[in-house]
């Protein structure tokens, strides 16, 4: 299937909901146990589902019912059927993000993506972050913006930004508590409390979480808490705090062959008693203040982490990330308007030392770096006719990296070498929004991003490399909306990029090296199709076409971009109401992905099939089972990209293995 074909098969399947279902107004209630959204078409009563509903382009918002029977481990439980977000696991709660084929082959970590709690970034100063940091089973819902269609979360990557947002004791009031067990001496628990007085109102949530995991040394343990206190100090004026602390140990298993990915994926590695461990601190406030058509935003927030993280040597930091934001909106008449900023800027201890059994030996590399990453957005939408909205809009990012190098072993012991990058990049975006019915929308949107390297792709092993920014034109055509028993979201896009930042990874011993590739494409389709013919029957699907690749490059000339498949299909079929239900699911992978960018070798294909269900016991009370591949099929769920790869090569992460959890939800 080529590009051209997907889309039609997109535009298709659009055509057919409309042909077939009237268009007729549907309002949905969503009730969550936390929060209760009503949806009547396009319309929302809530500011996120207006947001999205006023985007040009790709975007949805998950609420927490759509996972809740689910074991909430990592963003993959919350976000698999977020159209356009390709999510796998690796081990624990590492997982593979990407959404528009952003930071695709980053073996560890993230890129090309902003995330966000509650509005402000998890992402350090050089938009490296930790995704360990988000505890999924916290959120009330989560808003995913793809690509430019995250510009009023500021942010103008290839990926867009993810935001989860947690209650407050306006809408969560009251004591919920959960609790999880499950294969692999899994144990989850969650007790949060909200209330509200008078202009005052709080929540508090702490959890816990402890597995061996489903491979050989892949243990982890967290303990993590959340917590806001809001105030409402005139009618004009709020305010509100929030905390956040992280304790998180993981064991590292490792990337294994092929061979025994599919036949032995319980294996895992204990050389170097490999891990990542992280404590975290975040605090940070956002205050708002209406002045007539107006409203402002602002806000401060204070990142600290520690890093101890014992991989191919010992690496042990301690940051200290800073900055503010503003955005404010604007309508009168048929012109709406949004101005927004944001700087962070960071401070990070890095240090080395040789591994011996996961414990520091002899240091080998010291260094200072200090990062800084700012932006300055703007949008403007015009309102010419009812149904019609233009949008123009602009992003501009500066940064800088840093780095004072005390010792470095690897370049023959140097030290005190200084090395800067700065950067400096403009991306506009225009689209349009055409509203056919009250329930029916047609989109599109011409965008640039761009994305800045961070000090893993600056501050490599023996040097500080000359690595530039990753810039792309992306064009975008889309339609979401609901017809009777159908609703949609449908995305098809094409980015044209420039320098993207790629990595190769030279050996078990040896960390990613990155590069930037001369021209490359990403173009696919995103799509999300939804169908209830009756309240107790609702069967949901996600697919994504991915065509990645070269673009007449002189080494791999138009080859095939590794790690991610051509097509990813998931489904899940919901029998029963709130009482009781149960909802068999389905992953479908039809053509494996290529491990290397010479394209010698593709992974095979596979299917994972699951199942769900849920109870109402009593008043406030449920219980619910999540089990996991049930065929315990053995496949290859992630890749680390080589140059050139063979069955041998150590790249592989395997699926999760067979497991059954279950677990009891109350509020009081």
């Amino acid at each position: 299937m080529n590009f051209s074909t997907a889309m039609r098969c997109g535009a298709a399947l659009c055509a057919l909901s409309l042909i077939t279902h009237s268009p007729a107004a549907r309002a949905n209630e969503i009730d969550d146990g936390t929060t209760t959204i009503i949806v009547t078409g396009q319309a929302a009563t809530s500011e996120a589902a207006q947001q999205v509903s006023q985007t040009p382009g790709g975007a949805d918002l998950v609420t927490h019912d759509e996972y809740a029977d689910k074991s909430l481990v990592s963003l993959r439980d919350v976000l698999a059927f977020s159209p356009g977000v390709y999510l796998q696991p690796r081990y624990g709660q590492e997982v593979r993000i990407s959404v528009r084929g952003s930071g695709l082959s980053r073996g560890f970590h993230m890129r090309g993506l902003t995330l966000l709690q509650d509005g402000v970034p998890i992402n350090l100063a050089d938009d490296n972050g930790d995704f360990q940091e988000l505890d999924p089973s916290f959120f009330d819902h989560l808003e995913v913006y793809r690509g430019a269609n995250a510009l009023r979360l500021g942010s103008g990557t290839l990926g867009g930004a993810i935001n989860g947002v947690t209650p407050t004791g306006r809408d969560a009031d009251g004591i919920y508590m959960r609790g999880d067990v499950g294969s692999f001496n899994s144990y989850r628990g969650l007790v949060s409390i909200g209330g509200e007085s008078g202009p005052a109102d709080y929540w508090a949530a702490i959890s816990a979480d402890s597995s061996d995991g489903d491979r050989d040394h892949a243990q982890r343990r967290s303990l993590r808490f959340h917590g806001n206190i809001g105030l409402k100090l005139s009618d004009n004026i709020s305010t509100r705090f929030y905390a956040s602390v992280n304790n998180i140990d993981q064991e590292l298993p490792g990337a294994l062959d092929l061979n025994t990915v599919l036949t032995a994926p319980k294996t895992g590695s204990f050389i170097g008693d490999q891990a990542r461990d992280i404590d975290s601190l975040r605090l940070q406030n956002r205050t708002s203040f209406t002045f007539g058509d107006m409203m402002l935003h602002t806000g401060i927030f204070l990142n600290a982490k520690s890093l101890y993280h014992p991989i191919f040597q010992v690496v042990d930091q301690e940051s200290v990330d800073k900055g503010g934001f503003f955005r404010l909106d604007w309508e009168q008449g048929a012109f709406a308007a949004t101005l927004g900023g944001e700087a962070r800027f960071g401070n990070v201890n890095s240090k080395r030392f040789v591994n011996i059994d996961g414990a520091r030996g002899a240091p080998t590399f010291q260094a200072d770096q200090q990062a800084r990453t700012a932006s300055l957005y703007g949008e403007l939408r015009y309102t010419p006719l009812d149904r019609l909205t233009l949008i123009a809009g602009g992003i501009f990012a500066d940064g800088k990296r840093q780095q004072q190098q005390n010792l470095n072993s690897f370049a023959g012991g140097a030290t005190d070498i200084f090395a800067r990058a700065d950067f400096q990049e403009f991306s506009p975006k225009f689209g349009l929004l055409f509203e056919a019915t009250p329930d029916i929308q047609f989109y599109g949107n011409i965008s640039r991003s761009a994305e800045f390297p961070g000090f893993i792709e600056l501050a490599q092993i023996a040097s500080f490399v000359p690595i530039e920014a990753q810039t792309a034109w992306t064009y975008e055509l889309g339609s979401r909306g609901s017809a009777g028993p159908v609703s949609w979201d449908i995305s098809a896009y094409r980015s044209e990029i420039s320098g993207e930042l790629l990595q190769f990874t030279v050996g078990p011993d040896i960390p990613t090296i990155t590069f930037n590739a001369g021209r490359t494409l990403h173009q696919g389709l995103e799509a999300a199709l939804s169908i209830e013919p009756a309240p107790w029957l609702r069967l949901r699907q996600v697919y994504s076409y991915n065509d990645f690749r070269f673009r007449g490059d002189q080494q791999y000339g138009d080859n095939q971009l590794p790690v991610v498949p051509r097509h990813v299909y998931r489904g899940d079929l919901r029998l029963g109401k709130d009482g009781l239900h149960i909802t068999p699911n389905i992953e479908w992978v039809p053509r494996g992905a290529f491990a290397d960018y010479n394209n010698q070798l593709r992974v095979p294909s596979y299917t994972l099939l699951g199942i769900s269900a849920g109870v109402n016991i009593a008043e406030g009370i449920d219980l619910f089972v999540d089990a996991r591949n049930l065929a315990d099929k053995n496949a290859v769920g992630d890749i680390s990209a080589v140059i050139s790869a063979n069955s041998a090569s150590r790249i592989f992460q395997p699926t999760e293995r067979r497991a059954i959890y279950g677990g009891l939800r109350a509020r009081f």
